[in-house]
């Protein structure tokens, strides 16, 4: 995984989403997901830029499948914002690097 960029799973989802300080930003993917590899490195240079403020994670629906279902993740990726435990808004697909800009700045 990239560091600062948090692995979150079923398990510590709550705590370190849900329960978090600051805003996150929740990357749903599999390894096998050609789009999800996609954005990968977009996902790093936000963290590099916003790491600060918000928090970067991933998901790995396959390893962890509660916590996508909750959310009712239908397609991967889907990045998912988090303030203050809600949802605050999600994308689907691998967009453009300025599309997820504006989606993160939604939150600061």
């Amino acid at each position: 995984m990239e560091e600062g960029v948090l692995d979150v799973n079923d398990s510590n989802f709550e705590a370190e989403i849900l329960k978090a300080a600051k805003p996150a930003l929740v990357d749903f993917w599999a390894p096998w997901c050609g789009p999800c590899k996609a954005i990968a490195p977009v996902f790093k240079e936000l963290h590099e830029t916003y790491g600060d403020r918000i928090i970067f994670a991933r998901c790995n629906v396959d390893q962890s499948p509660n916590t996508p279902s909750q959310y009712s993740i239908r397609a991967i990726p889907t990045l998912i914002l988090f303030k203050d435990g809600n949802v605050l808004d999600q994308v689907v697909g691998a967009v453009p690097k300025s599309h997820i800009e504006e989606f993160v700045k939604k939150a600061l």
